[in-house]
């Protein structure tokens, strides 16, 4: 029974490592070559990833908040919607009062939120879908959001102590 019990593990691994042989097109025959060729396809599948993210990002601006005297570590992404835009804060730490100068930001701009989600505790990361009102639809794009975003965290990390 123990024969019989390493037996059926030996093929079940042998199976597995078929199955992974034909998921990464491997011609090897041997192990060690399956899981070498194995690692080359799954890098291959994280470069092809990386590319397709960075052509999905053809309309996406990102920034980083550096005319501060000490800069913060803040990232803002702005992304054009069919109707409006999907703008993105992120900080690695907490930022009291950020929320309130980008929403003035926002108003200012003529942008209705449409919807947000917010996390103010260790850090503080906004993703709000932002929509045109009024007359301004055209005249604004993705760029002009993200630089009244980018002024209004200027402006806050220029009132706040220490910054």
């Amino acid at each position: 029974m123990d024969s019989t019990s390493k037996e059926r593990k030996r093929e079940d691994l042998y199976q597995k490592y078929q199955l992974l042989r034909d998921a990464t097109n491997s011609t090897a025959m041997n192990k060690a070559s399956i899981i070498v060729d194995a690692s080359k396809y799954i890098e291959e599948l994280k470069n092809k990833v990386e590319e397709l993210s960075q052509e999905s990002i053809g309309s996406t601006s990102t920034s980083q908040v550096s005319n501060a005297p000490n800069p913060l570590p803040l990232q803002v992404t702005v992304e054009t919607l069919a109707n409006g835009y999907l703008i993105n804060v992120l900080s690695e730490r907490n930022c009291p009062g950020l929320l309130v100068s980008i929403l003035e930001a926002f108003e200012e701009l003529g942008l209705d939120v449409l919807d947000a989600s917010v996390s103010c505790a260790d850090t503080f990361q906004l993703e709000a879908v932002g929509q045109n009102q009024g007359s301004n639809i055209d005249s604004m794009d993705a760029q002009v959001v993200q630089n009244a975003v980018l002024q209004a965290i200027e402006s806050w990390s220029s009132s706040e102590t220490g910054f």
